[in-house]
């Protein structure tokens, strides 16, 4: 039977610890953390928006984020409509073509809401009361 000589295994640790010591430091934990702004904080905080534009944002995004749940509720049930199309046929027919279409029409109209948020952000922004 081999025995493995002291050199190799003190090799074998060596690359060990290395690794470890490269995987923690590669996963950043030694750098400050970075948070990353989101849309919302950035156009309320760094904008600088009048009182009365600032008014109008809000009720903009509460009245979104209505119709967002509303959207993302149809997104489920039209994902659960396509699940059990296919728990039934184990096929691609016309029960699960509909749920298909059904989720890309909530997926659209959630994206294309969306966007108009967006644009009526930029609204307030350039019209300045």
């Amino acid at each position: 039977m081999r025995r493995i000589s002291r050199g190799a295994a003190l090799t074998v640790v060596l690359a060990l610890l290395a690794g470890i010591a490269g995987g923690w430091l590669g996963s950043g934990r030694f750098l400050p953390m970075h948070h990353a702004q989101s849309l919302h904080e950035m156009v309320h905080h760094e904008l600088k928006l009048s009182p009365d534009q600032d008014r109008r944002l809000e009720a903009l995004e509460q009245d979104f984020a209505v119709r967002r749940r509303a959207r993302e509720a149809e997104l489920r049930a039209a994902n659960a409509q396509l699940a059990a199309a296919i728990q039934a046929r184990h096929e691609y027919g016309p029960e699960v073509e509909a749920a298909v279409e059904r989720f890309h029409v909530a997926m659209g109209a959630l994206q294309l809401e969306t966007v108009q948020l967006s644009r009526a952000r930029i609204n307030v922004r350039e019209n300045a009361s």
